[in-house]
């Protein structure tokens, strides 16, 4: 790999993350719980000719220290995790964003989890190159038809895409725009498979183009709350078109941090 495509792998890398996940938090709580046990035990035995150590006082300890770790949650990410579904729960009854649903896939590669859409009735997909590099055994799953064995049929590094073949017949899929055209502050929706969850429907609005020191060309900058497992979402206009891939999130000097698009003009220059 080229020292080029390792600084944008490190932007992917860094900026696409979960602080903390459920898994952390249970080990968390549990480690606490085993510490608080330990310090009970080892006081009774020093205090054995004492009055005992009141049990209700150690479960009040265990319960604070729970409270604690809770407590901490909603600053582990950039928005609460209870607005961030609601949200998605209000645009997934509006009919339009139910059918742009019905295209985007989990994107399984190896360990890896990211977003896909189908832009063909034949089960061509579009995601990030990223998501699935150097990874043999691919999958994606449509939310309606169900999974699918897929293979890597084009790569564009460059500019973090990829195609990839799924054998399918008449599967939904989303219409891409010709070209990447938007206005200063234009809103547009995404869907993708943040953090633990699948089908998550969001919205945000256009920033405009942001230069990145290691591409030739300008992404689309987003302001838009876009986690880990967001790559390779669609930017879907109010028309219904894709006119840009979701890849990476950065935090810019003045906007702070934003989400990252490729622009949709770049797939159609190197597939044409």
């Amino acid at each position: 790999m080229s020292e080029r495509e390792n600084e944008r792998r490190d932007i992917i890398d860094q900026d696409l993350y979960e602080e903390i996940d459920e898994e952390e938090l249970y080990e968390l709580v549990q480690e606490e719980k085993r510490k608080a046990i330990e310090r009970e035990h080892r006081d009774r035995e020093e205090n054995k000719s004492r009055r005992p150590f009141p049990k209700w006082i150690f479960w009040l300890i265990a319960a604070m220290m729970v409270a604690n770790i809770v407590a901490v949650l909603p600053n582990t990410f950039s928005i609460p995790a209870v607005d961030f579904l609601m949200t998605s729960a209000k645009l997934s009854t509006d009919e339009d964003v139910k059918s742009y649903k019905t295209s985007v896939v989990v994107v399984e590669a190896g360990q890896s989890k990211g977003t896909g859409f189908a832009i063909s009735s034949d089960g061509l997909i579009l995601t990030n190159h990223h998501v699935i590099e150097g990874e043999k055994r691919i999958a994606v799953a449509f939310p309606e038809q169900g999974l699918y064995e897929a293979e890597v049929v084009a790569e564009y590094p460059d500019v973090d895409l990829a195609v990839l073949q799924a054998e399918g017949e008449d599967l939904p899929h989303l219409p891409l725009a010709k070209e990447t055209t938007f206005e200063a502050g234009e809103q547009v929706y995404f869907i993708g498979n943040p953090l633990r969850f699948t089908g998550i429907a969001n919205q945000g609005n256009i920033i405009g183009y942001k230069d990145l020191s290691d591409w030739d060309q300008p992404v689309v900058m987003l302001d838009a709350p876009i986690y880990k497992g967001n790559s390779g979402s669609p930017v879907i206009n109010e028309e219904g078109q894709v006119i840009a891939v979701v890849f990476a999130t950065l935090h810019d000097e003045q906007e702070g941090r934003v989400g990252l698009a490729v622009p949709i003009d770049y797939f159609h220059s190197r597939n044409d």
